[in-house]
């Protein structure tokens, strides 16, 4: 029997991100939360988002009643998994890094898609579950158009942030500014 564990959005521009538990045996899928302000500030420092997947990643495999001396976890390869690993291999908890595909990875991504949309509001048709360069200018321009008041949903932990895109959007957001209140005339 396994259990299969991915991550979304711990790489995203903006939100919470989520941990996925897929136990195939039960076809039973359940979803943990990483608050966007671990990813931020002192608690981006300090590692608190790999310190909090590990406990909820404890959390998750209590609910789906793992048995680590009968069954195996494939765990994404993400390096938010980290503490995991240490864990893993501290408790004798047979697992493999795996690229998780399918169900799973399936799911964890629309979990994450539907908090971006439900929860932020972030309505363009150009936001899909496929991550990646095309993900990360559509949450970037997001946060451009109304800057001051959507920054707070930044992982502005990552040091890119604050070294390159931060005073990007800062300029974009000038930008539609100014050509909003020409067009009023």
């Amino acid at each position: 029997m396994t259990i299969e564990i991915d991550d979304s959005g711990t790489g995203d521009l903006v939100g919470d991100a989520f941990i996925g538990f897929y136990r195939k045996d039960m076809k039973k899928i359940i979803f943990k939360t990483l608050p966007v302000d671990l990813f931020k500030g002192e608690n981006w420092k300090n590692k608190m988002p790999l310190k909090k997947t590990l406990e909820l990643v404890k959390e998750g495999l209590e609910e789906l009643k793992f048995d680590k001396k009968r069954e195996k976890v494939l765990l994404c390869r993400g390096n938010i998994f980290d503490n995991v690993r240490a864990y893993f291999i501290e408790e004798g908890i047979l697992y493999e890094d795996a690229i998780i595909e399918g169900k799973l990875q399936d799911a964890v991504e629309r979990r994450l898609i539907t908090h971006l949309r439900d929860d932020l509001g972030i309505r363009s048709k150009k936001l899909t579950i496929i991550s990646g360069a095309r993900r990360y200018f559509v949450l970037f321009n997001w946060v451009t158009y109304n800057f001051y008041k959507r920054e707070k949903f930044v992982k502005s932990g990552f040091r890119k942030w604050n070294t390159v895109w931060r005073e990007r959007a800062i300029e974009k957001y000038e930008e539609i500014k100014a050509n909003k209140k020409g067009n009023f005339y």
